[in-house]
C-alpha cells in the first residue's frame, strides 16, 4: 500500500505556539513511517512552511495543497492538526480543509467555532443537561463594575478569555479589587471575557475519541495543580502540578463522568479525540468547564498519559483516528472534477 502523505500541522499564532510545537513533535514521533510520509507544517502568519531534512523551507501551495519540492510536487492527502488556539481551534484552518476537500483529524469547522467560544460551549452543554457554572460576559469597551460582579458571583470567582485555550489570560481573583486587572489581561487574549462563578472540588480531564464503529473512553485524570488553579505556569512547567490518571473516584461519580463526556461530546458534534474538563465537587456532582478539541500531545500532557493507561500507545491512537476520518470526504455540493 502506498504511503499515505500527511500534513502535521504545528505552530499557529496564539500564545499557545510553543505548546503545539511540542505537541507535533511528540506525535510526529509515534507515528509509523512505513504507514505515512509525514511533512511538519509550521503555520505562522500566513506562512506554512515545511523545511526538509537540510534545513530548506518550502511552502504550502495552497491553491491545491501541495508542496512544490525540488524533488517534485507532492500531494498532502491528510492534515494531522496539532495546532492549539488559532487558527488550529477556532475553525479557520478546519474552514479551508473543508474547502478543498482535505481530510482531517480534529473536530470540523462548525464544532470548532462552538468549543473555541466558551460561552456557547457552555450554553450547548447546558442544553444537553450538563451542570455549568453562572458567568457574567464583558466585552471591549465595556464599563467593569467589580463590587457588582462580586456580589453576583460571589468571591474567590475566575475571569477568562472567551476564546483562548491553555489557561492563557485567565485569572483566580480573591477579592473585588484584582477584577479590573484580571479583565484587561483577558482582553488582551480575547475581546470577550467571562467573570465565572468559582465551583470548588477536584478538577477532572476525561479523553474521548468516538469513531464510527465505538467509543474510547480514556480512563479519567485528577489534576491537583501546586497553585491556585492549573494556570499555563502548572501546566507545563514540571512539577507544578500532579495528575493521576486513573482517578480515584467513586464508580458512581466515574460513570456519571463518562455519560456527560459522551453527551458533550455528541452535543458539540465533535470529531477526533478531545479531552472534556469538570469539576466535580466534594458531594460528587461534576460541573463542566470547557472542551478542549486539539488537546496537548506533549510528552507531559493528559491525553497521551490517558491512552496509556488504557494500554494504547500515542501511534495507535492516531491510525485509529487516521483510519476513521481519512475516507470521509465532504458530501454535497458540486465537483468540479466531473
Amino acid at each position: 500500500m502506498e504511503k499515505l502523505n500527511i500534513a502535521l500541522f504545528a505552530g499557529g499564532n496564539s500564545s499557545e505556539r510553543e505548546v503545539s510545537l511540542g505537541s507535533a513533535r511528540q506525535v510526529g514521533r509515534s507515528l509509523d513511517r512505513s504507514r505515512y510520509e509525514v511533512y511538519t507544517i509550521d503555520l505562522c502568519g500566513t506562512s506554512w512552511a515545511y523545511t526538509g531534512p537540510d534545513g530548506t523551507k518550502t511552502e504550502v501551495d495552497k491553491n491545491d495543497f501541495t508542496l512544490p519540492l525540488p524533488s517534485g510536487r507532492v500531494r498532502l492527502d491528510y492534515a494531522l492538526v496539532m495546532i492549539h488556539g488559532t487558527p488550529g481551534e477556532d475553525g479557520r484552518l478546519q474552514g479551508y480543509l473543508e474547502m478543498m476537500g482535505v481530510p482531517f483529524s480534529s473536530c470540523g469547522l462548525a464544532s470548532t467555532v462552538v468549543t473555541f467560544d466558551k460561552l456557547l460551549c457552555k450554553r450547548i452543554a447546558a442544553a444537553a443537561g450538563l451542570n455549568t457554572a453562572p458567568e457574567i460576559m464583558l466585552y471591549r469597551g465595556d464599563a467593569v463594575d467589580a463590587d457588582k460582579i462580586s456580589a453576583a458571583l460571589g468571591l474567590p470567582l475566575f475571569v477568562k478569555p472567551n476564546a483562548s485555550g491553555s489557561s492563557c489570560g485567565v485569572t483566580r481573583c480573591n477579592s473585588a479589587d484584582e477584577i479590573p486587572a484580571a479583565v484587561e489581561a483577558a482582553m488582551a487574549e480575547s475581546p470577550a471575557v467571562m467573570a465565572e462563578k468559582f465551583i470548588g472540588g477536584r478538577e477532572i480531564g476525561c479523553g474521548i475519541l468516538i469513531t464510527a464503529e465505538r467509543e474510547y473512553i480514556l480512563p479519567v485524570t485528577e489534576i491537583r495543580p501546586k497553585k491556585d488553579f492549573f494556570d499555563y505556569e502548572a501546566k507545563y512547567t514540571p512539577g507544578m502540578s500532579e495528575e493521576i490518571t486513573p482517578a480515584d473516584i467513586p464508580a458512581e461519580v466515574l460513570s456519571e463522568l463518562n455519560r456527560m463526556t459522551v453527551a458533550a461530546y455528541r452535543a458539540c458534534g465533535c470529531r477526533g479525540v478531545v479531552r472534556i474538563d469538570f469539576i466535580v465537587t466534594p458531594e460528587g456532582v461534576p460541573y463542566f468547564i470547557e472542551v478542549n478539541s486539539v488537546p496537548g500531545m506533549s510528552s507531559g500532557s493528559i491525553v497521551p498519559q490517558q491512552a496509556a493507561a488504557a494500554g494504547m500507545d500515542l501511534g495507535r491512537l492516531f491510525d485509529i483516528i487516521i483510519e476513521d476520518t481519512f475516507f470521509k470526504r465532504p458530501s454535497g455540493g458540486c465537483n468540479p472534477d466531473k
